[in-house]
């Protein structure tokens, strides 16, 4: 979604992330600023209120039903933000608790011996994806050093020849399940 909103408007995500822009006006020689009336609202104002509700729009277009009953009372393209973020990946502790759990599962990530280099390549790319939904990425030589010793021990012989073969800090992931499949 952020990237969507950042190529039709960076200045969408601002909206988002800040909150919308309320036109004020001074009000006599005293330096605060109070809200204009709608009917104050000179051009350059409306341009830029629009932004929020074309934030509001794209966030409203781009969910299912379910979500949007979520957010159908929130005014701000913020709160929508703010709403949805709860909902997909809960609370500060929920979401800790979710990456602390993906990174057991990581860990102790392993190919079953009937388990083809497909279904273990789908699995482990799924692990990564949510962790990195997350905010938590791991080093692509990490990675594919991972699944090398996630292999069953039959492939001991494979896992030789690449790591002499190939160089591990640079081999992709993708290169190095085409080389598994191979």
């Amino acid at each position: 979604m952020h990237d969507f909103i950042m190529a039709e408007d960076s200045e969408l995500w601002d909206v988002i992330c800040d909150g919308p822009f309320i036109p004020t006006k001074n009000f006599g020689d005293s330096p605060v600023a109070i809200p204009k009336t709608r009917k104050k609202f000179n051009n350059a104002d409306r341009k830029v209120i629009k932004k929020n509700f074309r934030a509001k729009k794209i966030r409203v277009y781009g969910i299912g039903p379910d979500e949007y009953n979520r957010i159908s009372a929130c005014q701000l393209a913020k709160e929508i933000w703010e709403a949805l973020q709860i909902a997909q990946e809960g609370t500060t502790q929920v979401k800790q608790s979710k990456i602390g759990m993906l990174t057991t599962e990581y860990e102790l990530f392993r190919m079953q011996d009937d388990e083809s280099v497909q279904e273990m390549h789908t699995w482990f790319t799924s692990i990564i994806n949510e962790l990195h939904s997350l905010g938590k990425t791991i080093p692509r030589n990490k990675l594919v050093r991972k699944i090398l010793s996630g292999l069953p021990s039959s492939w001991e012989s494979k896992v030789n020849a690449i790591t002499e073969a190939k160089d591990v800090h640079e081999l992709t992931i993708d290169e190095l399940v085409s080389n598994l499949k191979t």
